[in-house]
């Protein structure tokens, strides 16, 4: 997998501006803080924000990969400037879940998600390498 971050976009922070990659694709569905029982836990947006990743990650896990495969990841938000109030506890999360390489990433606002007491869902795919 090849990060492309060109030097005429500016230096990107948590996201690579293009991902290249050949192999098995992986589409993961948007996922929130729902445990086992599906409820939404977690208070706050970084709890679930740690709970929805962590979600999508046992997913990617599931289908035999693991963070540094996923190519891109969207994540839908409720309130956005929660979530920018929040961003280095959230980037922390991400580091520990899923490391120091960055998929290309789209964060989205929006008025409400499926399960009424979510607050962010997160969404994406991954290339598993062939062999």
């Amino acid at each position: 997998m090849e990060r492309i971050n060109p030097p005429e976009l500016g230096k990107p922070s948590g996201f690579s501006h293009a991902v290249v990659a050949e192999g098995r694709v992986v589409f993961l569905a948007g996922q929130t803080a729902l445990d086992a029982s599906n409820k939404i836990v977690g208070e706050g947006v970084v709890a679930q924000f740690e709970r929805a990743l962590g979600n999508l990650l046992a997913s990617l896990r599931a289908a035999g990969g693991s963070p540094a495969d996923l190519c891109s990841v969207t994540i839908y938000i409720v309130d956005m400037a929660d979530y920018r109030a929040h961003a280095r506890e959230i980037g922390a999360v991400w580091r520990r879940l899923a490391g120091t390489e960055y998929p290309a990433m789209a964060g989205i606002g929006v008025s409400r998600l499926w399960d009424e007491e979510a607050l962010v869902e997160v969404q994406g795919f991954a290339v598993l390498s062939r062999g």
